[in-house]
């Protein structure tokens, strides 16, 4: 392990959109924003180069961050806004943003090692969680996003972000970071392409989802079970963060193996062999595998699931633009038997299980939503499952501040939730990264097998 390093807070202040920029808005939330009050925020962490001091950051940088954040929350304004609720009365809550609102952000110097935490090897976990900013949990009004700043002098930034997914999905967040860089890169020269959209109404909500989720989550918040996509009880103290990147090649590789095993079997290709559902099912395996070099109590008998989110734009009914504001996301869950996983043609019934989940939602991404939230208690509730959190085709490391591309980008929410973070690999054209938090035993066997099945694809 890294030997511990100490965070000092040089300022602690709060961004507004540029004074009478943004009107007040009230933003009824849509039965794909409703499942995210279930779960808790999304913190991504943004590594970069940057060779100087903190006094020529806090001279130079900070003020054209400030001023490029105020810039961009002038079109993005409910992200300063409130998600409101009354923790007495049964109501639906809502997104206010009312002039004034802010973005909290805090400054701060570490002398942590900046090219170890940047890094793809093991890490002990709680080296990330100073670098998270805290969202305040308030009882009426939630801020929706906090962002902090970490300079280590003459080696780098983390911009470390925590918001409510409640607010916004991957697609949104994206548009808001990739802003905020043009800003900062560009300044008031900058010209957005095409702004938010705030129009609630292209959302159509066909099938009733919105009062299933909706008494659903007043069922649960009277029974004060709200959360159900964090576990509060996991051990840190001897979990490590790693990174593993599976590149075209290897995904190229482990397609032509499936698709021999399959001949050589005479059985019918598994239907989606897209490099999502490659990865997928590879890393699927290999935990499985982990969990059970690890001695962890597990039945052959037993469900896995595998649970993901899928994109809406492309796959709904109904038109709805690449700028709308809010979450535009479903869910897809697959399930196989552990013994299956386990066997000889583990890859082979993993990514059939995976690729057909996707084409099931390709055809009617709602036609399970009935079952969502139920799913997520079964999935959450289980030693066995798998989430992934993020997506592929973000393209997150080219959210540029004038710093170049960033260097690395962790998700530090999955340390809670038994699940991995995918993101678009930096410097492997078409690969994948995989982000895991595990106990460091099971993190040791996870990536012998890793290593060691790649080796084995032809």
């Amino acid at each position: 392990m890294a030997k511990s390093s100490t965070i000092k807070v040089l300022e602690h202040c709060n961004v507004s959109p540029p004074l009478n920029s943004a009107p007040p808005i009230s933003l009824p939330l849509t039965f794909l924003d409703i499942p995210w009050l279930f779960f808790s925020p999304s913190q991504p962490l943004f590594f970069y180069d940057y060779p100087y001091t903190t006094s020529h950051f806090t001279s130079t940088t900070l003020p054209n961050l400030k001023n490029s954040l105020s810039l961009t929350l002038q079109h993005f304004y409910p992200l300063a806004g409130n998600l409101t609720m009354s923790h007495f009365e049964p109501c639906k809550p809502e997104i206010i943003y009312s002039q004034g609102d802010s973005v909290s952000l805090t400054i701060a110097e570490s002398n942590g090692h900046f090219n170890h935490l940047s890094s793809n090897c093991p890490r002990d976990v709680n080296e990330f969680h100073s670098l998270v900013p805290q969202l305040d949990d308030k009882l009426v009004l939630i801020p929706l996003l906090a962002i902090q700043v970490t300079v280590f002098p003459k080696a780098g930034i983390c911009m470390g972000l925590a918001y409510q997914h409640v607010v916004a999905d991957g697609r949104t967040f994206n548009n808001f970071m990739k802003t905020w860089a043009s800003f900062c890169s560009f300044g008031d020269s900058f010209s957005m392409k095409s702004l938010p959209s705030y129009d609630r109404k292209v959302i159509v909500d066909a099938l009733g989802l919105e009062d299933i989720f909706l008494k659903e989550w007043l069922r649960r918040k009277s029974l004060k079970e709200i959360v159900i996509g964090s576990e509060t009880n996991v051990d840190l103290s001897n979990m490590v963060r790693a990174t593993f990147v599976v590149g075209l090649s290897d995904m190229n590789r482990i397609k032509s193996w499936i698709i021999a095993k399959c001949n050589e079997e005479n059985k019918s290709l598994p239907v989606h062999l897209s490099a999502y559902v490659l990865t997928c099912a590879f890393i699927w395996i290999c935990l499985v595998k982990a969990q059970e070099d690890v001695n962890e109590k597990c039945c052959g008998e037993d469900p896995n699931y595998f649970g993901f989110i899928a994109g809406g734009i492309t796959r709904l009914d109904f038109p709805v633009p690449a700028s709308y504001f809010g979450n535009c996301v479903g869910f897809g869950r697959s399930m196989v038997i552990r013994k299956e996983l386990m066997g000889e043609d583990g890859v082979v019934i993993a990514a059939r299980a995976i690729g057909s989940t996707v084409k099931t939602l390709d055809k009617a991404i709602f036609g399970d939503a009935k079952k969502w939230i139920s799913d997520w208690k079964v999935l959450f509730g289980s030693e066995l499952h798998v989430m992934v959190a993020g997506s592929p085709k973000l393209d997150l490391y080219e959210t540029d501040f004038g710093w170049g591309r960033a260097k690395k980008i962790e998700e530090i929410s999955i340390d809670c939730m038994r699940a991995i973070s995918l993101t678009e690999s930096r410097d492997v054209k078409g690969g994948i990264e995989v982000g895991l938090a595990l106990p460091k035993t099971k993190m040791d066997a996870f990536t012998t097998f890793f290593t060691q099945g790649l080796r084995a694809f032809p």
